[in-house]
């Protein structure tokens, strides 16, 4: 029995479920950048060091990147860039939009300049209708940037809203997220992200359902869900094996690989994640 894994790593004797080289389709993981864990260009090269084998991209949340001195930022996509991992915006163009087309415009060409190769689209706080999240698709992908669209189904998402504030939003369809990401995705989008709020984040109960719905309507490739807490990430991989595309925190990047690879994991994952090369 081979190792099926196409990299040099420690142990490599024990074999391994299918992974591919980067730059990967499938069973992407993107880390984020500072926002909740504030740290500089030196972690993440220790990050990149130890583990770019196993990161995708990376993401700057909740415009944390405008906090930050702008040769700092490019120099946080340069080590991103020589370890063939993509940089994201995060959905702070939620932010600029209520500046005016111009704002847009201008955060695109800074974003462009900085190194960021994804520009994130959220509407989990504006009302945005789907006319406009298509025109802001086709902008991005004009500048010769990659559009991610950020879905989900909870009113209010995107922030650190609590649990009871966010129920008495409400909730959306789940059927006019599928319509607005397939949408999107003939627009250009590159990828969609599906917010954790209303699904697996800041509920009493997880609501399985809508991942389900969500993956069978769009897709598995053509989404990424977000899934920064072990449980989380585990189910997904456990229900819908290794190609899950997951958004994750740096911290969580060797946890979520060991997994996806399948040399360790829990009771009900240990030994189970199979995937054939």
């Amino acid at each position: 029995m081979s190792n099926a894994i196409p990299f040099d790593t420690a142990f490599n004797f024990v074999p391994r479920a299918f992974r591919p080289e980067k730059p990967r389709r499938f069973g992407i993981t993107e880390i984020r950048a500072p926002y909740y864990a504030t740290f500089g260009t030196r972690h993440l090269q220790d990050v990149f060091d130890v583990a770019g084998n196993w990161v995708d991209g990376i993401k700057w949340a909740g415009g944390s990147f405008a906090l930050v001195p702008p040769e700092h930022v490019r120099a946080f996509s340069d080590i991103a860039h020589e370890h063939n991992a993509y940089v994201s915006s995060g959905g702070w163009i939620e932010t600029v939009l209520r500046y005016g087309p111009d704002a847009v415009d201008q955060y695109l060409k800074e974003a462009k300049e900085a190194g960021f190769d994804v520009i994130e689209i959220s509407t989990g706080f504006i009302m945005l209708p789907t006319s406009g999240l298509l025109r802001l698709v086709e902008k991005v992908v004009k500048a010769g940037l990659k559009a991610k669209p950020e879905l989900g189904i909870q009113i209010g998402s995107g922030g650190d809203s609590g649990e009871a504030e966010l129920a008495a939003e409400t909730k959306k369809d789940v059927g006019d997220l599928i319509d607005r990401a397939k949408q999107a995705l003939d627009a250009g989008a590159e990828i969609i992200m599906i917010e954790s709020e209303g699904i697996t984040e800041n509920v009493t109960e997880w609501n399985t359902g809508a991942a389900a719905s969500i993956i069978n309507g769009v897709g598995l490739e053509n989404v990424m869900f977000e899934a920064a807490d072990g449980p989380v990430f585990e189910w997904y991989v456990k229900n819908y094996g290794n190609e899950v595309n997951l958004f994750v925190d740096h911290s969580q990047i060797l946890q979520l690989e060991g997994l996806r690879q399948n040399i360790w994991g829990n009771k009900s994952t240990w030994g189970r994640v199979i995937n054939p090369a």
